[in-house]
Formats: C-alpha cells, structure tokens, sequence
C-alpha cells in the first residue's frame, strides 16, 4: 500500500485542480484544507441518484439537476463544495465545465448522512446563503423522511417548511411534486 503525498499549505484552486481524483473518499475543500470524509452508504447513493434523476426530469427545461458536481463557494481562502444534487442552467450545464461556480448555481439539495449532519444543517447552510445560492433543501432519511427547503430571502435563508411523505414545492415558477419515501423504496418513481 502505497501512501499518499498531501499538500502542507492552503490550497488554491490551481492545487485542487493537481490533486488525484479518488473514488474512494468524498473530498472538499474548506478555506483551503481539504476535508475528507468516507463515501456515504448505500441508502444515501440510491436517494441521490433517484433525486436527481427526478428532478431533472420536472425542472424547467432551462435548468438541469446534477449529483456530485464541484461547486466553487469561493477562491480566496478556497472552499469547493461538492453537494448531493446541484441545479443550475441547462445552457451552463452544456458547456461541460470541471466546476460551477456558486453563482451559476440555483439550487442544492443535501442528503444528510452520519458524519455530515452538522456540516450540511449549519457550515453549508451559512456557506450557500453566503455564496448567494437561492434554493438549499436538505433531505433527513431517517424515519419518517422529511425535506426542509430554504429559500434566500434578503441575504439569508428562510425556512419554507419541513415536509414528509408527499412534498409540494416550487422551484422556478414550476410545481413540483415529490414522495420522499419512493427516495428508498425498492422501485423508484415514473416520470
């Protein structure tokens, strides 16, 4: 077993760029140190994978969903978020970039799991207001399932309410109706 080599300084971009991709671990950057945590379980895959794919398919066709894109909250000391699901333009999406950056994002949606509780309900939470970003929803899996959306709001989240089962949201003049419990359930749901 051969043992990694980690940069002894905060990172820049161009530094973040040079790192080795791992699939073994969820990297981030957090002003410039990196963060790395192990890959969420099973459960958590599958509702991010459905979500996505979900959302996707109801969105506006100018907006696109996407699971696992790197997201630039800021350069300078550098934090790249890589949250669950991100929706920006489809048109940005098209491009095919490495990265967005946070204000080509309109939306992020965070499943919690064990270890990132409190990096998603507060630390992202405060990093996404901050950067800008209108939508943030975080999706609880533990019994019942429930889904709290923020919407930003003069700067700062306002808490848009917690809902379990069957969610009615809105999202770019769009209703969208979700079951939060098809999220974990055997057979996904249809368009």
């Amino acid at each position: 077993m051969s043992v990694m080599e980690w940069p002894h300084h905060l990172l820049s971009l161009d530094d973040w760029t040079e790192l080795p991709e791992t699939r073994e671990f969820h990297v981030e950057v957090v002003e410039g140190v990196l963060a790395v945590s192990p890959r969420p379980l099973l459960a958590h895959q599958w509702a991010v994978t459905r979500l996505g794919y979900w959302l996707n398919e109801r969105l506006p066709a100018e907006y696109s969903a996407w699971s696992e894109v790197e997201v630039v909250i800021a350069e300078t000391p550098l934090t790249v978020r890589v949250p669950d699901v991100v929706v920006a333009r489809t048109k940005v999406m098209e491009t095919n970039p490495a990265r967005l950056q946070a204000g080509d994002v309109r939306m992020v949606v965070e499943v919690l799991s064990e270890g990132s509780r409190r990096t998603d309900r507060v630390t992202k939470f405060s990093e996404y207001a901050e950067a800008g970003i209108d939508h943030y929803w975080i999706v609880d899996l533990d019994p019942p399932i429930s889904m709290v959306t923020y919407q930003l709001v003069d700067e700062d989240y306002e808490d848009f309410g917690e809902q379990s089962g069957v969610a009615e949201l809105e999202f770019a003049g769009a209703e969208l109706t979700i079951d939060l419990n098809a999220l974990t359930t055997p057979r996904a749901q249809r368009p």
